[in-house]
């Protein structure tokens, strides 16, 4: 199919995008005339949302490297350059090393951590394309957890940690190529499928849980500004990452007696979120309406 270049002329993936944190992405960066690629597995949701903002609905589980490699395939079908793939979709793994379900454990370093891995490798033709004519921008959604472990969600932990060595070292390797690479990492952030006020036990670390529209315009800024690595909000997260790298001990002790509040979480694998089930319809696209087929 021929580049079906939208008037902004700036085209942006946004995936887990049905909801919370990749919703309100997608919200603003309509709102600065890109036109969104909407990649989420609710199919109700995301139609919703994009003909609201005029833009396109592709259904995948990212965890799934064939039906990731399919849909980039779709998508620089339609959109030969690819100008900013926000890798967002994400899932929760509460539940410490001893108590979590060894499937979540494999799930969530599938999703958060792979999933970004399979998407930015699959659409770099369209990032490079759209390198050559003005650059182009990797934006990964990590989290503080990817620099202090934190022990009653470690599985979730570990994969932030890995989706944060894997994002710097993509800045590494893209270095001079025009296609930047941005990290961004949220504290706590009340979502549907990340609901935070109502669970932990400490009344400090719920008086920094933030909502979704903060972090979009973290991510927003971190592409307009250029910035490499932002922790949003910077306090207290950012001081607790650097005592984490020089006192580890001492950060462990705190994680350690931080917790969620009793029967909040469960002792099995917890529901997955809207971003990333297995059970999808085929794979569809549309153009505001969702009538257009391939």
């Amino acid at each position: 199919m021929s580049d079906q270049r939208p008037a902004s002329g700036r085209v942006a993936v946004v995936t887990g995008a049905s909801s919370g944190i990749g919703e309100a992405i997608a919200r603003l960066l309509a709102q600065r005339e890109w036109h969104c690629v909407l990649v989420a597995r609710r199919e109700d949701r995301l139609r919703a949302l994009a003909d609201e903002l005029g833009g396109e609905v592709e259904l995948c589980d990212v965890a799934d490297r064939g039906a990731v490699d399919a849909m980039a395939e779709r998508i620089v079908g339609r959109h030969a350059a690819i100008h900013l793939l926000v890798n967002n979709a994400g899932m929760p793994a509460r539940g410490s090393y001893l108590t979590v379900d060894l499937d979540l454990v494999q799930r969530v370093m599938e999703v958060n951590y792979l999933g970004g891995v399979w998407c930015t490798r699959a659409l770099m033709p369209g990032l490079r394309a759209a390198a050559e004519h003005g650059g182009a921008h990797v934006v990964n959604l990590v989290s503080v957890a990817g620099t202090a472990a934190f022990a009653p969600a470690g599985a979730y932990a570990a994969a932030k940690h890995a989706q944060l060595a894997f994002s710097r070292s993509l800045a590494a390797a893209l270095r001079g190529s025009g296609i930047r690479v941005h990290t961004v990492l949220p504290g706590f952030v009340e979502t549907e499928s990340f609901p935070q006020k109502g669970v932990l036990k400490s009344p400090l670390l719920a008086m920094f849980v933030i909502q979704p529209p903060r972090v979009a315009k973290a991510v927003v800024d971190a592409v307009e500004k250029n910035k490499a690595e932002v922790t949003v909000p910077w306090f207290p997260y950012r001081p607790i990452a650097v005592a984490q790298a020089v006192m580890p001990r001492v950060v462990g002790r705190f994680a350690g007696m931080s917790d969620y509040r009793p029967g909040s979480v469960p002792m099995s694998t917890e529901p997955e979120p809207e971003d990333n089930a297995r059970s999808l319809s085929p794979p569809t696209h549309s153009a505001k309406s969702g009538s257009t087929s391939e």
